[in-house]
């Protein structure tokens, strides 16, 4: 990654209300930090890799279930000396059946967005990821009603997702990642005061540490800067705003942006396109993206 630069660019483009990915590879792939403006469950099958999320890193073992939320700033670590196989479901987030969306949002409360699987709970899932992955492949119309049974699967996946991130007996796994306590903190009040001060100056006296020192820890703990964190995380939300119809400018206010020049001028060159055109930048849909 570039110095000053932090690469969190939205990859992958979702028209259909799910899709699956089942993937098995062994490259050298260094991964930057990006984000979806989906919902994604990785079930993580062989290999060796570590997540890293929103300052967070999760160490990953077989029939490791994660949920990443939409927005949320990611990148996998992958051992390339062995096979990485892995399934990724991206989900939307107008989904018909939002209370199958309950667990990323309750999940990420509890601190219960990796999972970890039961034997008993491996073979279901293997089961329905199995079927609906049989059910997603070939030519459309060539099984009958196979979109009509593979959105069946789906929903029988995704309950048993959220019983399992909702199961108050699992607190005791909870504790499934690493992090710097201070800077996750930070974190957190960087995301729910977007319109505050965020300067270095401001956090660094809210948190009782030197700007120099702060700086340097949000760099190792999370990979980027802490100013093109804060930009992204507003510009992010900025964007969606607009896709959800709020006027430009009144966007630019909402999500930290003193002036609406300013605010243009950093959207433009974070995501190529003015606020006004209010469009997605996104990828063709290949599997290269799926991460």
């Amino acid at each position: 990654m570039a110095e000053g630069r932090m690469e969190s660019v939205k990859t992958g483009y979702l028209n259909e209300s799910f899709r699956l990915f089942h993937l098995r590879d062994q490259v050298s792939r260094e991964f930057s930090f990006h984000y979806h403006d989906f919902y994604k469950i990785v079930v993580f099958l062989e290999g060796k890799a570590d997540y890293h999320i929103e300052g967070r890193t999760y160490p990953l073992s077989p029939w490791d279930i994660l949920l990443v939320d939409r927005y949320a700033i990611h990148k996998p670590e992958i051992d390339a000396s062995l096979p990485y196989e892995r399934y990724v479901l991206w989900i939307r987030e107008d989904l018909e059946e939002q209370k199958l969306l309950t667990c990323f949002s309750e999940g990420k409360k509890k601190d219960s967005i990796l999972l970890k699987a039961s034997p008993e709970e491996q073979k279901r899932l293997a089961r329905l990821l199995r079927e609906m992955e049989r059910e997603m492949q070939g030519e459309a119309g060539e099984r009958f009603a196979a979109e009509l049974l593979s959105r069946s699967v789906f929903c029988q996946f995704m309950v048993w997702i959220n019983r399992m991130a909702l199961d108050t007996g699992r607190m005791g796994e909870n504790k499934t990642y690493h992090s710097d306590d201070q800077i996750e903190q930070l974190l957190r009040y960087i995301n729910t005061h977007l319109t505050d001060d965020l300067s270095a100056d401001a956090l660094a006296g809210r948190y009782y540490m030197s700007k120099y020192h702060l700086m340097r820890r949000f760099k190792e703990e999370t990979g980027y800067t802490l100013h093109q964190y804060v930009l992204s995380k507003r510009l992010i939300k900025g964007r969606s705003l607009i896709a959800d119809g709020m006027p430009v400018v009144k966007a630019s206010s909402e999500c930290g942006f003193g002036d609406y020049t300013t605010f243009a001028r950093a959207y433009r060159k974070q995501f190529g396109n003015t606020p006004g055109e209010a469009r997605y930048l996104a990828l063709p849909e290949t599997e290269e993206n799926e991460e």
